[in-house]
């Protein structure tokens, strides 16, 4: 199946330039005077302050032209100048390798580790409470994508699956996963840790975890919160909208969720236990995890 991506975007205001997605608004409000024809414009003769050619043979490919992956060239401020552009370089976002475990720190927690952590569950089962708090709460930048959030981006053509799961459903589901996978990856390249909430089927692993692992990297460090039933339908029946299911959906998803046990990833029963003593046991988790990295 295919996407179409979007069009281009216009050019910055006060460019000058038409925006070749569509054709050139009217002006608003009365005609401007018209004045005595301006002569045509004629390039500036001789070096343009502030600016240094580049070496070479003046075709780009010289010594001096930019070289792949080394990101945009940039020239000179002169002495004295401000930059007043706000513009902020950025590294690109790669694959997430795996993270160092934490040392000795006086806790059992993860410490100040930048790392990037996929929360699986069943409706109903607090991923993204728990994953909200844990970001929340930790000492280092930490970012929370919750994977319905960003599917209901979508407002026009919102594809339920509640409505009945068909192509549309999926293909959302799956650019949701990739558009997390980004973000994630972006994150991290920029030292802040990111935890992705998705129910992930254990019977569906090239589109759960193998589609993560794609999205985001081998690094990416996977959990199963995983309560028993009852809690899991008596949370789902405080919710509202799309995301409230039915009781047999419930069930259903809760079943398929079991074939966690045996996978060998690390499951949290968090039946018993509140949202900040499931982020602490959470926490514990993932730092045996980045001692002991799972299989998967």
């Amino acid at each position: 199946m295919q996407h179409v991506v979007g069009a281009p975007l216009p050019p910055p205001h006060g460019s000058g330039q038409s925006w070749a997605g569509g054709a050139p608004h009217p002006p608003v409000g009365p005609p401007a005077p018209q004045g005595p024809p301006l002569p045509p414009h004629t390039p500036p003769q001789g070096p343009v302050p502030g600016f240094t050619a580049p070496h070479g043979n003046g075709n780009g490919h010289g010594h001096g032209a930019p070289q792949p992956g080394t990101g945009p060239q940039h020239a000179p401020v002169p002495s004295g100048a401000r930059d007043t552009t706000g513009h902020i370089q950025l590294p690109p976002g790669g694959p997430v390798p795996l993270p160092q475990a934490p040392g000795a720190q006086g806790h059992a927690g993860t410490g100040n580790t930048t790392l990037a952590v996929l929360l699986i569950g069943p409706a109903g089962a607090g991923k993204t409470t728990v994953a909200k708090y844990w970001a929340q709460s930790r000492r280092v930048p930490t970012a929370h994508i919750s994977l319905d959030d960003v599917r209901e981006w979508v407002c026009s053509g919102f594809a339920d699956p509640q409505s009945g799961w068909n192509d549309h459903s999926e293909a959302q589901y799956r650019l949701a996963r990739r558009t997390c996978g980004f973000a994630a990856r972006n994150f991290l390249a920029n030292n802040i840790s990111c935890i992705v909430d998705d129910a992930v089927f254990p019977d569906w692993p090239v589109v759960g975890l193998g589609g993560w692992k794609r999205h985001v990297g081998p690094g990416l460090l996977p959990v199963v919160l995983l309560p028993g039933l009852e809690v899991v339908l008596e949370r789902n029946a405080k919710r509202s909208g799309n995301r409230r299911l039915s009781d047999e959906e419930v069930a259903r998803i809760h079943g398929r969720m079991a074939g966690w046990y045996g996978s060998g990833l690390p499951i949290i029963d968090n039946s018993q236990f509140d949202v900040a003593t499931t982020a602490r046991l959470l926490d514990e988790t993932l730092a045996r995890a980045m001692a002991s990295p799972p299989t998967w």
